[in-house]
């Protein structure tokens, strides 16, 4: 397998024009393709192929790169390629769940083609620079053949053969972004409650938040090992705040369910005989066999 100087993208939102932008600035022969083909015309004023079809800019290209809407405009491309990506490459880079990586592994592989799964951690505007975070996984001989020109578009890092890895990637760290927020806006309507100006108590908690990035490798190795040591005190200390906790949220009206689970899965491993260990104990509670009453 060989590359040449050749890359489609399929799809001109704003993220698939980025990176036609990008591959079209370090001088690729880019071929784009959208279902609207007005989005085309900016890049095509660049020095891009706009291509009519998807089918006819799969065929310009030995390198596909995709970057559609959702799972939904994915399906439909397919039917629209599968007569001619025998021999492609295609890098999907489309937000979908590890399930959806699989199967479009095995379509792929079906008609004839190698695929790589990815996910995209950046805004467009960050297309081409490092602060764009590519997660790719997939047919790894297909990325070392191509990684050159995939490298152009941000900081790839390779997670496994199993295609859906990257979006396994992907979606954990999305996840963890919203469950710290819309716990940060909880606290943040608690706060405003009670009267404190909201903006000098965020600056606050951007001070105390530099303590938890060795506390999140702490966790993992915790986990990794199986071993919990007493992190945030013992499990018997830290429950004994919860209900001063909830109280206060109850009080000031602010949503409880979040601490009361917390409250909860505290108790139930203390309960099991666990009461000396860590926060990062309560993982051992969070599978389905564990799953809290509704």
């Amino acid at each position: 397998m060989t590359t040449n100087n050749a890359v489609t993208v399929l799809g001109l939102g704003a993220m698939g024009s980025a990176l036609a932008g990008t591959f079209i600035e370090q001088g690729y022969r880019t071929t784009v393709w959208n279902r609207t083909l007005a989005k085309a015309a900016p890049l095509a004023a660049n020095g891009a192929i706009a291509a009519s079809t998807a089918a006819e800019a799969v065929a310009a290209s030995p390198l596909i790169v995709m970057s559609l809407l959702d799972r939904t405009a994915v399906t439909e491309v397919q039917r629209g390629i599968a007569d001619v990506i025998a021999g492609k490459v295609i890098v999907n880079l489309t937000s979908g769940s590890p399930a959806d990586a699989r199967h479009n592994a095995e379509w792929a592989h079906e008609c004839g083609a190698k695929y790589i799964g990815g996910a995209l951690l950046g805004d467009p505007s960050y297309a081409g620079t490092p602060s764009m975070l590519i997660s790719l996984s997939g047919d790894r001989k297909a990325l070392e053949a191509h990684r050159s020109t995939i490298d152009e578009l941000g900081r790839t890092t390779f997670y496994g053969d199993d295609a859906g890895l990257a979006a396994v990637e992907f979606m954990a760290q999305v996840a963890i972004g919203y469950e710290f927020l819309i716990g940060l806006l909880h606290t943040f309507r608690l706060v405003h409650t009670e009267g404190v100006d909201v903006a000098e108590f965020a600056g606050r908690v951007a001070e105390t938040m530099t303590g938890y990035a060795q506390l999140v490798t702490t966790f993992g190795a915790a986990i990794a090992r199986g071993e919990y040591a007493p992190d945030l005190g013992n499990l018997k200390v830290q429950a004994a705040l919860m209900d001063d906790l909830i109280e206060h949220r109850a009080s000031a009206g602010v949503d409880t369910t979040r601490m009361r689970e917390v409250r909860t899965l505290m108790q139930r491993r203390i309960a099991d005989g666990h009461g000396e260990e860590g926060f990062s104990s309560l993982f051992e509670l969070l599978g389905s066999r564990h799953r809290l009453p509704r």
